[in-house]
């Protein structure tokens, strides 16, 4: 605390986001009480430090039993007290943080603030008069879209939602706001009523925000109680809010929320053990400008790098530039970005078809076609123009990365970079580590991941990597299902209904049947005659029928909804004379418990492999790029609340029907019998 004259500034000091600890909590509550019994202060100021205002609570209190003093005893404090308290808000607001500001008289900003309240994405709802306070100030239909949607605004954006009362310039905010706090009267938010809206407007807002959900038990939680803010008397929404606050903690959702929020806050940091430090990169070659590595190209100009396209030829050229342009004219429509700053982010793109236009890049993605000659052919033309510090990355699915180094002057450079599609959009991007990749070229890939706002997760060379080896296996497993009587449509609705984004047949109709075919045709030669094989897909695309680019796949699209047609089920039907499978029924949730066990025991194969280092990096990769739902946690996450034993004899019955590639990972087995756990230690 310092004085200026009659004025106290209270500065939260908790490197590196002031989140507010049970520490901090204590020692501002006692500072609170003795400020309002200083008859020498007049007034007080509640400011941060290290560049924030606070970003929140302590994420890993939330796992463990709660200590005093709690938020809302010090928000409370701030609401009691009888001087003017003003929120001096440089950098983050954010949950708890915005709940203290809330509490105060006045909030001043920057255009370098950041607030939000988003418990939601974390299984919660504010528990510190967050979803009463914020109505008072905003309306509810705002308060509806600002909790629900958990979004982080900016400091000109609050102003205008009236969430801060001004900005002021970083360099002089805390004099003004110095200066402003003698003169500020009284404002409590709680003595305020919800200003009036349209109901038409509310329930707008109720509408987007449930639709948004998905389901999200916290979602709904905050609608109910935001809306009790127009009902109930303060201290009764007050009440509401905090018994839904602790019932939510203690739920499933919010454990699996944590802790995939642990998870990914930790992920691509392996490398602290062996003291690399990323190469220097502000200049980026993409090879290939099609669907993807246009999406790769956009993903990086928006970070603020220079970026070089390399196609084949002058017409190529023209194609690849259209194909930005229309990324870009998205962005517009949709109005995440000004036609102004489009233009600022596509100058920061070059396209070409001359080679030459790579020798001052410090790092290229190869985002060719599918196919090892082509990314051979590349891989050595690079050898004639890439420095000797530029690392080189393939953006390969499933191709051997190690053969493809093979042809690199400089394999040590050479490593995988698995982007998911649409590339500008899909957080998660496989970092591939082959036999010879320095440590320092990895932490470069890694390092050039973060920037450009993905979730880097580290891997090992083996086919499919972490997340296309283990949706095979899923997948195979919903055909053995799908040969033995249950139909495509009953899966993926149970799949849907358990929370993915589609279901497996879907999934398949949307990237084309033929991609899965040509790798059954790659391993035909190596497949084990003892693993069962189902030849009902094959038949599907030898019939034409590859997705939806065909019009049809497992599915029909002549209509508005997909179907199974008339032909699908002959076929299906065909495949399964032929297979003398027997035809058996089973519940929705039957079919979860067998395709998750699956997908855990994969995972368990992969974690001993060495291809993924931790059942976390699986969960993350899966939430992040398969649909598997976020609320669940990911698949090792949810093996271990379904219960390791209950685990082992799903994919024990999986096995009798699936053979060889189906047996028990000896992983589970193992932590099944000792009451082990995939995701321990991450809480």
């Amino acid at each position: 605390m310092s004085r200026h004259d009659k004025i106290a500034v209270v500065t939260i000091d908790n490197p590196p986001v002031n989140a507010l600890s049970d520490t901090v909590r204590e020692s501002l509550l006692h500072m609170l009480r003795e400020l309002a019994e200083d008859p020498t202060v007049a007034a007080v100021v509640l400011t941060g430090q290290n560049g924030q205002f606070v970003a929140g609570a302590d994420i890993r209190e939330m796992s463990r039993p709660p200590a005093q003093p709690f938020l809302p005893e010090v928000v409370a404090a701030i609401d009691a007290m009888k001087k003017p308290i003003l929120a001096a808000i440089d950098g983050a607001a954010l949950g708890g943080g915005l709940e203290l500001a809330l509490a105060c008289d006045l909030r001043v900003g920057t255009e370098r603030s950041r607030v939000g309240l988003p418990e939601t994405k974390l299984g919660v709802i504010p528990g510190a008069g967050g979803t009463q306070r914020l109505p008072r100030l905003t309306g509810v239909a705002t308060a509806l879209e600002v909790i629900g949607s958990a979004k982080i605004i900016s400091g000109k954006e609050a102003l205008r939602l009236s969430i801060l009362d001004a900005l002021m310039p970083e360099d002089r905010m805390l004099t003004d706001v110095i200066a402003l706090a003698e003169n500020t009267p009284k404002r409590r938010l709680s003595e305020h009523d919800v200003p009036c809206a349209s109901k038409t407007d509310v329930q707008d807002a109720e509408k987007s925000t449930l639709k948004r959900a998905k389901g999200a038990t916290a979602v709904l939680e905050a609608v109910r109680v935001v809306k009790a803010a127009e009902t109930e008397l303060f201290a009764q929404g007050l009440s509401l809010e905090r018994e839904a606050f602790l019932r939510l903690r203690e739920s499933d959702e919010a454990k699996a929320l944590r802790y995939l929020f642990l998870a990914e806050r930790a992920t691509g940091r392996l490398l602290a053990s062996e003291k690399a430090q990323p190469r220097h990169f502000s200049r980026i070659g993409v090879i290939g400008g099609g669907t993807m590595g246009a999406g790769i190209a956009v993903t990086t100009a928006d970070a603020a790098l220079n970026v070089v396209i390399i196609e084949r030829d002058a017409a190529a050229v023209a194609a690849c530039q259209k194909r930005i342009a229309s990324l870009y004219a998205k962005q517009i429509e949709t109005k995440r970005i000004s036609e102004e700053e489009a233009e600022r982010r596509f100058k920061k793109i070059q396209i070409s078809h001359e080679w030459d236009a790579l020798k001052n890049v410090d790092f290229v993605i190869e985002a060719a076609f599918e196919s090892m000659e082509v990314k051979e052919n590349i891989f050595r033309s690079l050898n004639k123009v890439v420095q000797a510090h530029t690392v080189v990355a393939t953006n390969t699915s499933y191709l051997d990365l190690d053969a493809i180094a093979g042809c690199a002057e400089r394999p040590e450079n050479v490593l995988g970079l698995h982007f998911f599609s649409p590339a500008h959009i899909m957080r998660l991007v496989e970092v591939i580590r082959g036999a010879k990749t320095t440590p320092d070229a990895l932490a470069t890939a890694i390092a050039l991941g973060r920037k450009i706002q993905k979730l880097p997760v580290v891997a090992t060379v083996g086919e499919g990597f972490i997340g296309n080896r283990i949706f095979s296996h899923y997948r195979k497993h919903a055909e053995y299902l799908m040969e033995d009587g249950v139909s495509p449509q009953e899966i993926d609705q149970a799949m849907q209904s358990y929370g993915f984004a589609m279901g497996p047949f879907a999934v398949a109709d949307l990237s084309g049947l033929d991609i899965a075919w040509a790798m059954r045709k790659r391993q035909s030669a190596a497949r084990n005659p003892n693993e069962r094989y189902v030849k009902i897909p094959d038949m599907f695309c030898e019939a034409g029928r590859l997705g939806r680019k065909t019009g049809k796949g497992w599915y029909s699209y002549a209509s508005a909804s997909p179907e199974l047609d008339d032909e699908a089920c002959a076929l299906i039907e065909a495949g399964r004379k032929q297979a003398g499978s027997r035809h058996v029924k089973l519940s929705a949730e039957a079919i979860q418990r067998r395709l998750l066990a699956v997908l855990a025991n994969e995972g368990a194969k992969v974690m001993e492999s060495g291809v993924a280092s931790s059942a976390s990096d699986i969960d993350i990769v899966f939430v992040n790029g398969y649909g598997f739902p976020r609320i669940q946690g990911g698949p090792m996450f949810a093996a271990d609340k379904m219960g390791l034993p209950n685990v082992l004899r799903e994919v024990e019955a999986a096995a009798a029907v699936g053979g060889a590639g189906s047996e028990p990972s000896a992983l589970l087995i193992k932590l099944a019998q000792s009451g082990g756990s995939f995701t321990a230690g991450i809480t």
